[in-house]
């Protein structure tokens, strides 16, 4: 494996190795499934997000395996400096990983809901943001393989894109379901679906940053850039003619109202 110092005990290299090829393998799934939830959305392929809510136990099987392995080679080995970050490493990729699953068959979940409805005009909008967080998630997952500090701050940084497309996709929907009530019901599911994708893009941006700690040694400096700012935002209902008319009536003399 790059960048990794052979050791006098075969075993504990291939302990090691073996670690490591499971969080790779964990990571391709995580992916897959992520892909395939995105395409079941878009194309409202109500079998294909079936078939992503029913794999999701293969990843928490992996997960259970590499946690039972990282405490097996803890026990037995008492790794140090490099060995134990690699450890650590796993043990929380592994963690992260298992939530982007997570959040994959939640979208699965949503799109088997939204196909008893009719399409909704804003759906587009959601894959369009997916697209972005599935170049993330596979750009974090290629750092780990590589080894790639550099790689990995590159993801970290690109979590604000994510934030901000967030932002603006649940105004944009907010508005949508102001407009006519009817878009309320699906509108609603795809606020969550665009909720589960920006917290796959964090449990990313949180592997990456394991993955720079795991390669440098060093954690990134500063705070995570940020670009939410969903939870202090305001869409101001439209004015409509009624509201006018009311607006402009006097009240009667008695200071009584009719409402």
């Amino acid at each position: 494996m790059q960048g990794q110092q052979e050791h006098i005990v075969k075993s504990f290299d291939d302990q090691l190795k073996n670690v490591a090829h499971q969080i790779a393998r964990m990571g391709g799934m995580a992916e897959s499934q992520f892909s395939s939830a995105v395409d079941a959305l878009a194309r409202r392929d109500s079998d294909l997000a079936g078939r992503v809510v029913n794999a999701d136990t293969g990843l928490d099987g992996l997960e259970h395996q590499i946690e039972e392995e990282t405490v097996r080679i803890l026990a037995l080995r008492q790794p140090v400096a490099t060995d134990l970050r690699e450890i650590i490493a796993a043990f929380k990729i592994a963690s992260d990983t298992e939530r982007i699953g997570d959040y994959a068959v939640n979208v699965a979940k949503r799109t088997l809901a939204l196909n008893q409805l009719p399409p909704a005009q804003p759906a587009s909008a959601v894959p369009r943001m997916a697209k972005l967080v599935q170049s993330i998630v596979k750009d974090t997952f290629d750092a780990y393989v590589e080894r790639d500090a550099e790689k990995a701050l590159d993801v970290w940084h690109r979590d604000a894109e994510v934030d901000e497309m967030y932002t603006s996709l649940f105004r944009e929907l907010l508005t949508y379901m102001m407009e006519d009530p009817r878009a309320i019901t699906p509108c609603t599911h795809l606020l969550f679906i665009a909720k589960n994708i920006e917290r796959i893009g964090d449990h990313a941006t949180n592997i990456a940053e394991t993955i720079h700690y795991l390669v440098t040694g060093d954690y990134i400096e500063g705070g995570r850039p940020k670009g939410d700012t969903s939870s202090y935002a305001v869409v101001e209902a439209p004015e409509t003619a009624e509201d006018i008319g009311t607006e402009n009536t006097p009240n009667s003399g008695d200071g009584s109202s009719n409402a």
